[in-house]
């Protein structure tokens, strides 16, 4: 067997069938002449399971004979380790893209989450992760891809945090079904951009205010007599903003002077109201047919955008 060199790859001639020479020196290495001419170089090996394997390394003159032979050590080296270049080269060449993985992640894993987050967690993929990542196949982006991806967005830093959490969601996703390899998730040795908890509260002027703009607003404002209600009931309960929107006549137990909420952010939970805050739950006038406490302008929906 000759040494594949330069010389002998462009002497060796076409024929009928596809002609194959083998390097003396690196067992497994060879070259595939075919009949149209075309010269490839190539690795065969045998897999852990004893299973011959051929594996196309790439064209002469896209690659040197030299640089051919660097590329079969390595995947040889791989073979010595016991894995199968061919079978991962295959398994990554059907792998779905980002876009394609994301339209199964959001049909068979976004249902599973509450609607607001499962709102926000499609805006994200829409807006950053299909622009910044949907073209690469998910089983190769690396840690570079998913760094670069959040370094963009380095000038809205908890915007970019949030990314990194949904894109680590969906990397976690494809190890589980298979995708990638179980460990990968390229996004764990990302440092997040540093997030300081802010924590305000009005002070007893700024009550004042706000109690005297909600009554003068109470003979100005009728178009939505629920906004007001959602602040009064606000401040009273110090509930979340979704919490109170999303609130349904059966949660209020008038009877305990409770909210007996069964899916807020931290799961059930019981809100104790006091006496302004019972005051303003009677005065609500109920919308008929609709079981929100703070009806919103759309027959049966609740109040939205309260911002």
């Amino acid at each position: 067997m000759p040494r594949i060199t330069k010389t002998l790859v462009e002497k060796l001639a076409p024929s009928e069938r596809d002609v194959f020479a083998w390097d003396r020196e690196l067992r497994g290495f060879g070259l595939r002449v075919k009949p149209s001419g075309i010269r490839s170089y190539l690795v065969q090996y045998r897999n852990a399971q004893g299973r011959s394997k051929r594996m196309t390394i790439g064209e002469h003159g896209r690659l040197t004979a030299e640089e051919a032979r660097k590329q079969a050590r390595l995947i040889l080296a791989e073979v010595e380790k016991g894995q199968d270049p061919a079978e991962v080269r295959d398994t990554v060449r059907k792998a779905p893209s980002v876009a394609e993985f994301s339209e199964r992640y959001i049909v068979e894993h976004i249902p599973n989450m509450k609607p607001r987050s499962a709102a926000e967690e499609r805006r994200i993929i829409a807006k950053f992760i299909l622009p910044g990542l949907g073209a690469l196949k998910v089983a190769s982006v690396t840690l570079a891809d998913a760094s670069r991806l959040h370094f963009s967005l380095r000038r809205v830093p908890i915007q970019a945090n949030r990314v990194l959490g949904v894109l680590s969601r969906m990397m976690n996703k494809a190890e589980k079904w298979g995708l990638r390899p179980l460990g990968s998730n390229p996004c764990r040795h990302i440092d997040k951009n540093s997030e300081v908890a802010r924590e305000r509260y009005l002070s007893a002027d700024e009550l004042a205010r706000l109690g005297d703009i909600l009554v003068e607003a109470e003979h100005t404002a009728t178009e939505l007599p629920g906004t007001i209600a959602a602040v009064r009931l606000l401040v009273l309960t110090g509930c979340r903003m979704s919490e109170i929107l999303t609130l349904q006549w059966p949660h209020v137990d008038f009877a305990a002077a409770c909210l007996r909420l069964p899916d807020s952010k931290t799961g059930a939970k019981i809100v104790h109201l006091n006496a302004p805050a019972l005051a303003v739950l009677v005065a609500v006038d109920r919308a008929e047919g609709s079981p929100w406490v703070i009806a919103g302008g759309k027959p049966g929906a609740h109040l939205v955008n309260l911002e």
